[in-house]
């Protein structure tokens, strides 16, 4: 027998079979991605102890608000004196439009920005100033049964006002508690996120 010319498939069989291959896969991943399963690089990353890394590229996600609570309205004294510009990974975002709900892997960055000016041409107000740090939001129903709405917060300060590559997650009365009694829906504080009550 010649098995060149007589083998199980034909070069040209071979390619179709390729071709078939590849749409499928292609399919797949679409479909999984509309389901809002996390992409590699998309969702949150943790090291082998339990430490959330540093997000990638978080300023290119869904920009969904930037409340701040200075101290010149709080008798000097506000809990938060900064702006908190808060992103969420694509992913989840498009998950949230089309269901309503946050999905497993759903990842909140918030940037800190001290107040800076408050005067420009278009008046006086609160303007954005200096990054100073970021905190995250992790939603993970497998990894964080245990903790209220099974989400978990992470700081990312820096004592040098850079922020750290990889933080541990912080103690449940420490955000957590504040969230469950205050947020809108799913721990979440939506009515400060007009971005993400449109998206609903």
């Amino acid at each position: 027998m010649d098995f060149e010319t007589n083998s199980f498939l034909s070069p040209r069989l071979r390619g179709m079979v390729l071709f078939f291959l590849a749409i499928a896969i292609t399919l797949t991943a679409l479909t999984t991605s509309a389901n809002g399963a996390q992409k590699k690089g998309e969702g949150p990353m943790f090291t082998r102890e339990g430490e959330l890394l540093m997000p990638k590229n978080f300023r290119h996600w869904v920009f969904i608000g930037a409340p701040v609570t200075p101290n010149d309205m709080n008798n000097g004294k506000a809990a938060f004196p900064e702006f908190h510009h808060v992103y969420i990974n694509p992913v989840s975002f498009a998950a949230y439009r089309k269901s309503g709900k946050l999905p497993d892997g759903t990842i909140l960055v918030k940037e800190l920005a001290s107040v800076g000016a408050k005067s420009a041409v278009s008046g006086n107000g609160y303007f954005p100033g200096e990054f100073i740090g970021v905190a995250t939001a992790v939603k993970d129903s497998k990894r964080f049964a245990k903790e209220p709405g099974n989400w978990a917060y992470f700081s990312f300060m820096g004592t040098d006002g850079k922020a750290l590559a990889k933080a541990k997650m912080q103690p449940t009365p420490a955000c957590n508690e504040c969230h469950q009694k205050n947020a809108a829906a799913d721990w979440v504080f939506s009515q400060f996120y007009p971005v993400l009550r449109a998206a609903k």
